[in-house]
């Protein structure tokens, strides 16, 4: 194989995130090039990512053009993947995964007086954000990075929430008014980190990524992915989870929130099986703690 082709999505960060894909393998004396599309979820702008399904409009473009063979890698925001892949594909790797959590961009929390208008496109931050400040007005945003970014400061809107590796990565981490600690804003699935997906049995590609995958992030995405997928969940529900890896051991937190923010459940789980790990976290908290109960929280 002459050259691998990368299968992205076509906005700025998405572009950005493929293009260090791309950088670390010619570092590694791997040729590729972008094959660049445009996502449903990309293209209506108008609709909530709730109303069109979820996670799977920003990945279900760039899969088929790898199921296709008209790319060899996808590469995802791994917080935008379903959590289970297409027949045909497998998660090949995950590269070295970036800060996790979310941040204000506009006013600090303390800094947004009651009533102040934050927006936010997730389920999951509106209620995390309303669990602290019931206070708060939270109305819906749309939109690339930058055109979230833009909101700042119009239409009455004081604050935004972003993904702090975003902003990280688009050279904007100085817009961060505070960073919102995971241990209670708990960030969504594979937030942070990119994951790479090829075809099934395709070693020949299998080999080249193999050689960008960071361990311990595939193995907490892993037991990340296995929570979501228990649940049955995406973006589209407000439930978030976060996990670690060391040596042999994956630790977990999750939470699962009432829409409105009022209610939640949270727990942790560890072990040696990162799969094993997040099914029994999310069964402990949507059956043992009755996380399905909440308020908002139909998988």
């Amino acid at each position: 194989m002459s050259e691998l082709r990368i299968a992205t999505r076509r906005s700025p960060l998405a572009l950005h995130q493929a293009e260090s894909v791309r950088e670390r393998l010619a570092a590694l004396g791997v040729s590729s090039r972008l094959v660049t599309l445009e996502t449903s979820g990309d293209q209506r702008l108008d609709v909530p990512l709730v109303a069109m399904g979820g996670q799977g409009v920003f990945a279900g473009e760039v899969q088929r053009a790898v199921l296709a063979g008209e790319a060899d890698v996808a590469v995802h925001s791994a917080k935008d993947l379903p959590s289970s892949a297409p027949a045909g594909l497998v998660l090949a790797c995950v590269t070295e995964r970036r800060d996790p959590a979310d941040a204000l961009v506009g006013r600090s929390l303390a800094g947004l007086g009651p009533g102040a208008t934050v927006a936010t496109g997730s389920p999951r931050r509106r209620a995390l954000l309303l669990e602290r400040r019931p206070d708060l007005n939270v109305v819906g945003l749309r939109g690339n990075m930058a055109t979230r970014l833009a909101a700042v400061g119009r239409d009455g809107v004081d604050a935004v929430i972003a993904a702090v590796a975003a902003l990280e990565r688009l050279g904007a981490i100085d817009l961060v008014a505070e960073r919102l600690d995971p241990s209670w804003f708990v960030p969504q699935v594979g937030q942070g980190a990119l994951a790479l997906e090829t075809r099934e049995g395709d070693e020949a590609v299998l080999e080249r990524l193999d050689r960008l995958n960071d361990r311990e992030a595939f193995v907490a995405l892993t037991a990340e992915r296995a929570f979501l997928a228990e649940l049955g969940a995406g973006c589209a529900i407000p439930a978030g989870a976060l996990a670690h890896a060391s040596g042999d051991t994956v630790s977990i937190a999750g939470v699962m929130i009432g829409i409105d923010g009022a209610s939640s459940v949270r727990a942790t789980r560890e072990g040696d099986d990162p799969r094993a790990v997040g099914v029994a976290l999310a069964r402990h908290l949507r059956d043992e703690r009755h996380g399905a109960e909440l308020p908002g929280w139909e998988p």
